[in-house]
């Protein structure tokens, strides 16, 4: 499944179901259909295609990627001088033929360090964005994290890990199910105010899935209570008939 995610509203916005039998870079276009002019597109690098690239350049969209380990470039100059996390902030141009073909102009380079688990990993992301400082590039791929967090929720929540069928309609079946509890239980969320986790949404409407009951009324039932609270007396802590001595 390929996915654009709208980071600010974390609802998707064109989806892909397919075999998969392409690479990544191969539906990035299609992806990307309809981005406008000052947007922002993160993406892993196996969604790199410089043609691509030049195109969302082109139409003024701005992109941040990780660069791939083999890409062939010169250094055309420095952009800023690295310090902190920021190892390198550089401007290259494309070296192979046919990267340099499907991409003519300068590319910007940043060489970060960024913590993974913990721990202090070395990442390098290209941009075609010249103003931005470093450290919001490699905070802006931050950010991509949530699309992690978006499948996280549809594996193991609405246990799209496990299928009911294996032939290519059952599961593209399950997935698009799966994908639109998603966006009815965002829009849930949304209509009753929900401050609370995804997860939690979905285990409260589960439990009162086949009641007669009132949804939003159920949902404002959730948390701690309010009003007067009882508070349990002495005697209550023993056998009924028995008194405390």
């Amino acid at each position: 499944m390929h996915l654009r995610l709208n980071l600010q509203s974390f609802l998707p916005r064109c989806i892909i179901v397919k075999a998969a039998d392409t690479h990544d870079s191969t539906e990035a276009a299609e992806l990307c259909a309809g981005i406008q002019p000052g947007e922002i597109v993160i993406f892993d690098k196996a969604y790199v295609d410089f043609q691509h690239l030049f195109a969302l350049h082109c139409c003024g969209v701005f992109w941040v990627t990780r660069a791939k380990d083999n890409i062939l470039y010169e250094f055309v100059g420095q952009q800023t001088v690295p310090h902190g996390n920021i190892l390198k902030d550089e401007r290259i141009r494309m070296l192979a033929s046919k990267t340099a073909e499907a991409y003519p102009e300068e590319l910007r380079r940043v060489e970060a360090i960024v913590q993974v688990d913990g721990k202090d990993k070395v990442m390098v992301f290209i941009t075609n964005n010249f103003d931005w400082s470093p450290n919001s590039i490699a905070e802006l791929y931050k950010a991509r994290w949530s699309i992690e967090v978006f499948f996280k929720e549809i594996k193991q929540t609405l246990q799209i890990a496990y299928f009911l069928g294996y032939n290519e309609n059952a599961v593209r079946w399950q997935i698009w199910t799966a994908l639109l509890v998603y966006l009815l239980l965002r829009f849930i969320a949304q209509q009753s105010r929900w401050n609370h986790s995804f997860t939690r949404l979905f285990t409260m409407l589960r439990g009162v899935l086949w009641s007669a009951l009132d949804m939003f009324s159920v949902l404002k039932c959730y948390g701690t209570a309010r009003g007067t609270r009882m508070r349990a007396s002495p005697e209550q802590s023993y056998l009924p008939g028995m008194a405390p001595t």
